[in-house]
Order: C-alpha cells, then sequence, then structure tokens
C-alpha cells in the first residue's frame, strides 16, 4: 500500500497533464465542429482504459523497487539489492552503491586513523615510562646529574614532537607553507637544534651541502623530516665516533639531499617495510625504543611535499636516506629565463 500511495505520488503531475491534454484535444475538435458526444466518450474512456493499463503495467514493474526503498532495513546488506527493471531505478540503484562504497571507504579510513592513533599512545605512553623513570632516580641522588637530566628531557621532548607530528598529519594541508629553501642552511640548523644528541651518543655529523642550494619545498616539514632521520642514525649508530654525513647532488632527476649513517644497517627483509606505520623491525627489537612511526612520518609528509623517499642500507655498514626534490630542473629553467628577459 505504501509502495501504491509513493507510485501516485509520483506521478500525480502526470495524472494532471494528462487530463488537461485530452480536454484540450476535445476542445479543439469541439471548436473546430466536430461535436459527436458518442466519439467524445469513446475518446476519453480510449484514454483513460490505456493511460490505466500503462500505470498499472509501470507499477509492476517498479513494486519490488519501492518496497526496497520504504522497508526499514536491518541490516547494511539490505541496502545493497538490486532489484530495479527500469533504467532510472537501476540509476538509483547503481548510484546508491557507490555512495555505499564510498562511505564505506572514509569510515575505514578514519577507522584506520583512530587505531593508529591509538596504538601510537599506547606506545609512547610505554615508552616515555623509562625517561620519566631515569630522571625520578637522578633526582634522589645527593649531587644532581644534569647532562643526564638534560638527556632524558630531550628523549621526552623528541617523543611529544612525534605525537604532535602523527596528530598533524590528518590536517596536513591546513599547515603547508611551500616556498624556496635554502638546503644547506636548513641542514645547518636542524644539526645545530640536535648537537646534545650527538654529543651525549657520542655521533658527529658531517655536513657537506654547498651554500645557495635552494629548493622547493615547506622549510618546516623539511626540517621535521631532517630531524627524525638524525635521530634513526644517531640511534642505531652504536659504536662511539661514529660520523653522520649530510650530502646533496644534482642529479638528471633533481636535487637529492642524503643522511648516511655507519650504523648498523638495515636487513634486507625489512627495507620494503620500514616505512609501515608501527613497523620496528629486527633494529627496533634490538633497541627497545622503536615506535615504527619515525620513517612512516617521513613517507607521509615526503608524498605530500611531492618529493621521493629513498633509503638503501647495508647491514653492518649503514643507512643512507634521501630525500629527492623532483621539481627543481623546472624551477630552474624558470628562473633562468626570467634572468634572460630581465
Amino acid at each position: 500500500m505504501k509502495g501504491l500511495r509513493l507510485f501516485i505520488a509520483e506521478h500525480s503531475a502526470y495524472f494532471v497533464f494528462h487530463a488537461l491534454l485530452t480536454v484540450f484535444i476535445l476542445s479543439l475538435y469541439w471548436l473546430d465542429g466536430f461535436r459527436n458526444i458518442d466519439t467524445a466518450v469513446y475518446s476519453v474512456v480510449m484514454v483513460v482504459l490505456l493511460t490505466t493499463l500503462f500505470l498499472t503495467a509501470r507499477f509492476i514493474n517498479r513494486r519490488a523497487f519501492y518496497n526496497a526503498i520504504l522497508r526499514h532495513p536491518d541490516k547494511m546488506d539490505n541496502l545493497l539489492t538490486r532489484t530495479a527493471k527500469s533504467p532510472e531505478p537501476r540509476e538509483v540503484e547503481r548510484f546508491a552503491h557507490e555512495s555505499y562504497a564510498l562511505y564505506e571507504r572514509e569510515v575505514q579510513a578514519l577507522y584506520e586513523e583512530k587505531s593508529r592513533h591509538e596504538t601510537f599512545m599506547n606506545q609512547w605512553v610505554h615508552q616515555m615510562k623509562t625517561p620519566l623513570s631515569v630522571i625520578t632516580l637522578l633526582l634522589q641522588e645527593d649531587e644532581i646529574d644534569r647532562a643526564a637530566i638534560g638527556t632524558e628531557t630531550d628523549r621526552i621532548r623528541r617523543g611529544l614532537e612525534t605525537v604532535l607530528l602523527n596528530a598533524r598529519l590528518g590536517t596536513f594541508e591546513r599547515d603547508l607553507h611551500v616556498g624556496r629553501a635554502d638546503l644547506g642552511a636548513l641542514v645547518r640548523e636542524v644539526i645545530s637544534d640536535h648537537k646534545k644528541l650527538f654529543i651525549s651518543n657520542r655521533v658527529y655529523p658531517e655536513a657537506a651541502v654547498e651554500d645557495g642550494l635552494t629548493v622547493t619545498t615547506d622549510p618546516k616539514w623539511m626540517k621535521t623530516i631532517i630531524a627524525q632521520f638524525i635521530t634513526n642514525a644517531v640511534k642505531y649508530s652504536p659504536e662511539p665516533g661514529s660520523r653522520v654525513h649530510f650530502t646533496a647532488d644534482r642529479t638528471e632527476e633533481g636535487i637529492r639531499l642524503t643522511v648516511r649513517d655507519e650504523g648498523i644497517g638495515i636487513p634486507a627483509s625489512d627495507l620494503n617495510r620500514v616505512t609501515k606505520a608501527f613497523f620496528t623491525g629486527e633494529n627496533g627489537r634490538l633497541t627497545g625504543e622503536s615506535t615504527g612511526m619515525g620513517l612512516f612520518i617521513a613517507k607521509e609528509v615526503c608524498d605530500q611535499l611531492g618529493h621521493r623517499l629513498e633509503i638503501r642500507s647495508t647491514p653492518g655498514e649503514g643507512t643512507a636516506v634521501s630525500v629527492l626534490f623532483t621539481d627543481q630542473h623546472e624551477e630552474e629553467k624558470r628562473e633562468s629565463d626570467a634572468d634572460r628577459r630581465d
């Protein structure tokens, strides 16, 4: 019954139009002098009969579709049934199915992001217990070791920065300011910010990035990426006196910035998975301090900025992580053309 009411409501304009059209045609014949009442009544009866038969067949053809959209679904699978037989309802069903698929993908993405955030927070809270416990023990001693407390405070600060970065990935576009930046200045600034980390671990940076080498990027996010490379390089360089090398060179594809350490390296079986969220691999299990989020965040940021992240490693010899700025030749060509015009 609900389906019939919906059908009548949907075709009410059709009924009115058909009635007006019949009256118009009869009036036209009447004014033209054709005034046979029997013929007029016969014409009206035939119009009503044929219209009724047409609408009845149309209702039967659409009845399953009406029943499907009028019932209250008890599960999502009921929304994915295909009952339409005519073109318009079929297109409505196709649109509904595609909309549901889009909705399902968005829900899945939100669920994965929420799950990732919860997992990361649980790991981070667990790891922060260690520096807090160390600081508590140091404060109980008669002579406070300020250097040791400073080291543990830096660990907490870096952990907080990672949490904030993970939270900001979801709204990356709101915090994006792309421009031309001096790559050498960026590297030196990040090295200076992490000098305490280098000193406390007796690992030494060696920067060989020429001045005036400019790239198109977001300086703040780029410093974040380099900082993550430094943290990993220091963490996995257990030998005192190890070096972390910073180099930049021009290639046919663009400008490549490379951070290479002399640490334990990454096993070949882990190399293709180190940019996955929460993947710690063999090295992470050895140190016990890896969240598996550092290179994941770096990869996400590089993808958003249009840079290519490359990782090469040899176990026992070290790891080289590179960022390729692939748009530099085009930028330099435009600048060169502008200089020639001036």
